[in-house]
């Protein structure tokens, strides 16, 4: 590969601090990639981790347990909280940091689920968009298995979207964007095992279907600057990570062991809140769906 595309900043050492390249792609484009995260053997782990999982629930993992699986899984929590993904973040959002929600996205080899062109912040009903994605890949993100598709410099507004019933359409909603995009601007953000891409709440993205043979699996950490609640001030249950609880959400806490009864219970209690956020203007969506897929 020659040269530098859009989107991306020369990366460096699994330090967890951004570059000053770095931070000025990300506000240029609202995302910045690759960034560094894990070793070799660290995400070999994740990914056995997960199969293994999956393994012991006919080879998936249920759409109720792909929502916020950190609040059930001890090493999911710990990844949430790694300073090596929340260094950086909290450069582009600020010191205090809480997670919205996690969830694994994979497309199987010849999958043809796809994710429409959105922004995430459309149905996450925040008091303002100072929130981002963390995507850790766990497998090679390529543009022939389904990678991410960013519209660079869309996040500066929010635009109009209209829900679908394109039953591809990964998105618990179906959600996409009404107005009329010039993809041929969209960038692929291409990542290696155990690197990430952030971008930001608003910023226009999506993914085609999985052409190729192999899978792709990342894991998308949400997270909210401190200081932002949800809109009309409702109260949502939340993750704090680092810095100070400003009160705008109950939080969460971490799981005593996987998959726990007792961190099964407030999973549950916390899954609720966050698909009444997500659905409660469309009741009839909410049958099945999770709160955040990407």
């Amino acid at each position: 590969m020659t040269g530098k595309r859009t989107g991306q900043a020369n990366g460096g050492p699994r330090s967890g601090r951004l570059t000053e390249a770095q931070r000025k792609t990300y506000a240029r484009d609202g995302v910045v990639f690759p960034v560094d995260v894990l070793d070799g053997a660290e995400v070999a782990d994740c990914l056995r981790r997960l199969e293994a999982v999956e393994a012991e629930r006919a080879g998936r993992l249920p759409p109720a347990l792909n929502a916020k699986p950190h609040l059930l899984l001890t090493w999911l929590w710990d990844l949430v909280h790694d300073p090596r993904i929340v260094d950086a973040v909290e450069e582009l959002i600020g010191p205090d940091v809480l997670c919205w929600g996690t969830s694994f996205i994979s497309k199987t080899g010849h999958d043809d689920r796809f994710v429409s062109w959105h922004q995430d912040a459309t149905h996450w009903k925040l008091a303002r968009p100072a929130a981002l994605t963390a995507w850790l890949a766990l497998t090679p993100s390529r543009r022939d298995n389904g990678c991410v598709r960013v519209l660079p410099g869309t996040h500066l507004a929010p635009v109009p979207h209209e829900d679908t019933t394109d039953r591809d359409n990964m998105l618990g909603r179906k959600e996409r964007v009404l107005e009329p995009l010039d993809v041929s601007r969209a960038i692929d953000v291409e990542l290696e095992p155990g690197q990430m891409s952030l971008h930001h709440a608003l910023v226009i993205h999506g993914s085609d279907p999985n052409r190729s043979g192999r899978r792709r699996t990342g894991f998308a950490i949400r997270y909210v600057a401190g200081n932002v609640g949800q809109a009309g001030g409702r109260r949502n249950l939340a993750t704090l990570v680092r810095g100070r609880d400003h009160g705008l959400y109950e939080l969460e806490q971490a799981p005593e062991a996987d998959f726990h009864p007792d961190a099964a219970a407030r999973h549950a209690r916390s899954l609720r809140a966050g698909m009444s956020m997500i659905f409660d203007d469309n009741p009839s969506a909410h049958a099945g769906r999770r709160p955040d897929r990407d």
